[in-house]
């Protein structure tokens, strides 16, 4: 029978789990078996610069996690070694880790959880091809620039032609 303060210790993972996929809108699940230590500093140095937290987790803690906030169907992704990518990002976990699955065979997108609904390996590959929240604004904010710009060059034009005209009469009167 474990003593209190293991189950504490233990009670205390499971709170910081639940936390981190709370407090994130995509949380993604991937298998890390066979990875080198190479490969394992490359994959975490690239996901701490854009602010990802990744932790290999004990799978019944983050079970007893992801079921604590009432989020069913994820106890498959939960079986075998097991990390857990946590960001504030939608998107930037899933695409470090999905062009780190293409390039070493080793680690494998198991799924993942996006604002509380289980979502599979396929989509997590799709969450990874989409643009980020600041490339969306740009987009948008560049979309209500252009008639804009448009317009202050048509209004530039018909200042230009007056300009013009009005050289060309000045231009004939003073000859």
């Amino acid at each position: 029978m474990p003593s209190n303060k293991v189950l504490e210790a233990k009670k205390a993972v499971v709170a910081e789990i639940a936390d981190d996929i709370k407090n994130s809108p995509a949380t993604i699940i991937v298998a890390t078996r066979g990875l080198t230590v190479e490969e394992d500093t490359e994959l975490r140095n690239e996901l701490r610069a854009a602010g990802v937290k990744f932790a290999v987790r004990k799978n019944t803690l983050a079970a007893k996690a992801v079921e604590s906030l009432g989020i069913e169907g994820a106890e498959d992704y939960f079986k075998g070694p097991t990390a857990i990518a946590t960001s504030s990002s939608y998107t930037e976990a899933a695409k470090i880790l999905v062009k780190f699955e293409a390039k070493h065979e080793e680690i494998k997108v198991k799924g993942g959880l996006v604002e509380g609904k289980v979502i599979d390996a396929a989509q997590v590959k799709d969450l990874a091809k989409m643009p980020s929240k600041e490339e969306l604004i740009a987009r948008v904010l560049g979309g209500f620039n252009a008639p804009i710009s448009g317009l202050v060059n048509v209004l530039n034009g018909n200042i230009r032609g007056l300009v013009v005209a009005l050289n060309a009469i000045a231009e004939k009167k003073s000859a």
